[in-house]
């Protein structure tokens, strides 16, 4: 069961297991904390894991008008900042991995170590980067849940369905459109300016070499804006890493967290 910090209008909800070093976990745009469900198992025993629901996601409660990604790096800052941490390593995965972008950006002395996974530069959309991919998942989300199988194709390989094949159909689960949804829609589709030159912390950029949703080389092509960026590609993993290989990165995340930071 979750915990819940209130910070103004927002009861946010949120989970923390493990001691030593704080890792803050990002979830994408129609996830919650419960994606990292295997992968802060691991964690757990080398480091302090705090999973959250960002707005209009899980358990968190918040305004009932949409928010922008600004407003979502803050949710985060203040989270961080009202379980008395000063300074903490952050993973953001797909859209998280742009959460985790603006809360370094805006709040940067809070952010030690940073990795993006899955995830494309700040200031861009998704359509603008790659717009038959975009255009692709929002017809198939329209016609969920007759398109859920082709969806799943899209977010986890071939091979991986056949041994997961109950993930088939994990789109065909997704809740009709809501006031709620419309708004997450909304703040997903925000972007924000960036100073790439905040952006001084040690950065491990991951991406799956198969990921359809968003191409391996988006989330590499980062290194080419940051001072201290090391490159992973994942070979014959999809998009959503945690849930295909939560073993391979949980190994990944640890070996990052706890090397010595590089000399200046």
């Amino acid at each position: 069961m979750p915990e819940f910090l209130q910070t103004g209008a927002v009861r946010t909800a949120y989970e923390c297991q493990g001691s030593g070093p704080v890792v803050v976990l990002m979830h994408g745009a129609e996830a919650s904390r419960q994606m990292f469900l295997a992968l802060a198992e691991r964690l757990a025993p080398h480091m302090t894991v705090l999973a959250y629901d960002q707005r209009d996601c899980g358990d968190t409660q918040g305004p009932s008008q949409a928010c922008t990604l600004a407003d979502l790096a803050d949710d985060a800052a203040d989270l961080i900042r009202g379980l008395g941490h000063a300074r903490v390593h952050v993973f953001g995965s797909s859209f998280g991995g742009r959460v985790a972008q603006a809360l370094a950006v805006r709040h940067t002395a809070l952010v030690d170590k940073l990795v993006l996974a899955s995830t494309w530069p700040l200031p861009h959309s998704l359509m603008t980067l790659n717009p038959a991919g975009a255009e692709r998942i929002d017809a198939l989300r329209q016609g969920l849940p007759g398109t859920a199988e082709e969806l799943a194709s899209l977010f986890f390989p071939e091979t991986f369905l056949q041994l997961r094949p109950e993930l088939r159909r994990v789109f065909a689960h997704v809740q009709p459109a809501t006031e709620r949804s419309s708004r997450r829609q909304q703040t997903v589709n925000t972007t924000l300016a960036v100073d790439w030159a905040l952006l001084r912390m040690p950065t491990l950029l991951l991406a799956g070499a198969l990921d359809q949703v968003v191409p391996p080389q988006l989330t590499l092509g980062l290194a080419g804006h940051l001072t201290h960026a090391q490159k992973v590609e994942l070979a014959g993993v999809g998009h959503a890493t945690a849930l295909q290989v939560p073993d391979l990165l949980a190994e990944h995340l640890i070996r990052f967290f706890t090397a010595p930071p590089p000399a200046h």
